[in-house]
């Protein structure tokens, strides 16, 4: 049985810094399952999903983070400079894949600006930037706009050569891997998704499977590297907060993953 351990929900310095070790120095097939935790949330948003596994908790999840606040795609804007604003410099946020720090000012599509990345990408299952999918602040991330083209579409897997001021981040023909310390985060945003959009509001039912290139397919891969992110790369301080954000001042939902990522193994 699992040990149970209780996580607070800000993160001191020095155990964010331990998780981003974690992601770098953990083989990404090896590592140990995630430890069940708790969270203030178990008694209230969460009572109907604890104590289950499966299709059973995939299900109560979804119905518990389906009723959430949708917002616009050019609200998402203002909602990142909130959300993925850098701890320690507040007129910055800081961006997916490259862990850059870039004022908030600089949003845009330019060179040396930042945009809107989908961790799901809008085209598999093409439902693009309409309110819901297309909008969900859950998945999506403030991103250098040349990094952003660069994974463009593309399934997550190991692998790949560096990616231009990526970070550590690595590309090939069929898939793109986040720098060590986005890994984890990305795998929580994408099995995120796969349980919010089950096709029973309109649109496309989202799953992650074991393949690459599954281009306008309502699918992501892979399922197994994405688990094994999970893992390696334990929610940190930055992800509890902005799950935080999103739940109080946007969406009114939660990503279950960030709060219990032992669900990830409980589910696939």
């Amino acid at each position: 049985m699992l040990a149970t351990r209780i996580r607070p929900r800000w993160k001191s310095v020095a155990l964010t810094t331990a998780a981003v070790l974690v992601g770098l120095t953990t083989p990404a097939l090896t590592a140990a399952p995630a430890a069940a935790t708790t969270t203030e949330y178990d008694g209230t948003y969460y009572a109907d999903a604890i104590g289950k596994s499966g299709t059973a908790l995939k299900d109560s999840l979804h119905t518990i983070i389906s009723d959430q606040t949708k917002i616009s795609y050019s609200a998402v804007w203002n909602a990142l400079k909130v959300a993925d604003q850098d701890p320690n410099n507040s007129s910055n946020v800081l961006l997916l894949y490259s862990g850059v720090s870039r004022s908030k000012s600089l949003n845009g599509g330019d060179v040396g600006d930042w945009n809107r990345e989908h961790t799901w990408a809008k085209s598999h299952g093409d439902f693009g930037e309409v309110t819901g999918p297309g909008t969900d602040l859950h998945h999506l991330r403030a991103c250098d706009v040349q990094v952003n083209s660069i994974r463009g579409n593309l399934d997550f897997d190991n692998g790949g050569s560096a990616v231009t001021n990526g970070g550590g981040s690595t590309v090939d023909s069929d898939s793109f891997a986040p720098r060590a310390a986005d890994r984890g985060d990305v795998a929580r945003m994408i099995l995120y998704m796969a349980v919010r959009y089950e096709g029973d509001d309109g649109f496309a039912d989202l799953e992650p499977n074991e393949k690459v290139g599954n281009g306008s397919a309502p699918y992501m891969g892979k399922l197994s590297v994405l688990k094994a992110w999970n893992e390696a790369d334990p929610p940190s301080a930055f992800e509890e907060r902005r799950n935080e954000v999103i739940y109080d001042t946007y969406q009114h939902n939660r990503n279950p993953f960030i709060d219990h990522p032992e669900w990830v193994e409980a589910i696939w």
